[in-house]
């Protein structure tokens, strides 16, 4: 089984700086793409940014040149630095992880609890 443990979110005024993790653990072969969502009340889950194991990133509009992911493949975990946040970033962010359980079944997408980030104007 696998898990994905996120840390790092709190209370920030405008303007301010986050800096989320998740960490995977349990057992599985590999990991494939790993990603951040957000999800605020009242509206739809939201893809805030993804990165490739290779290294490739995607970023929604909304957050470019000011979030930026990252990941260490040997700590399986990634992060998602924020800067420069603002009240409409407020919501509950949500790592997810494509994991590969052994080198001959298909991989499976998995998804940590969720980290409340609240920015106060």
């Amino acid at each position: 089984q696998v898990q994905l443990v996120e840390s790092g979110g709190g209370l920030v005024q405008a303007g301010g700086t986050l800096r989320l993790s998740c960490a995977a653990s349990g057992s599985f072969f590999s990991i494939n793409a790993m990603g951040w969502h957000r999800q605020a009340p009242g509206k739809q889950r939201e893809l805030v940014a993804a990165i490739t194991s290779g290294g490739g990133t995607n970023y929604a509009d909304s957050v470019k040149g000011r979030f930026t992911i990252s990941r260490d493949n040997v700590k399986n975990t990634v992060y998602l630095q924020m800067n420069s946040l603002k009240p409409e970033d407020t919501a509950v962010y949500y790592c997810n992880a494509d994991v590969r359980p052994s080198l001959y079944r298909p991989s499976t997408d998995y998804w940590g609890q969720g980290t409340q980030v609240t920015v106060s104007s």
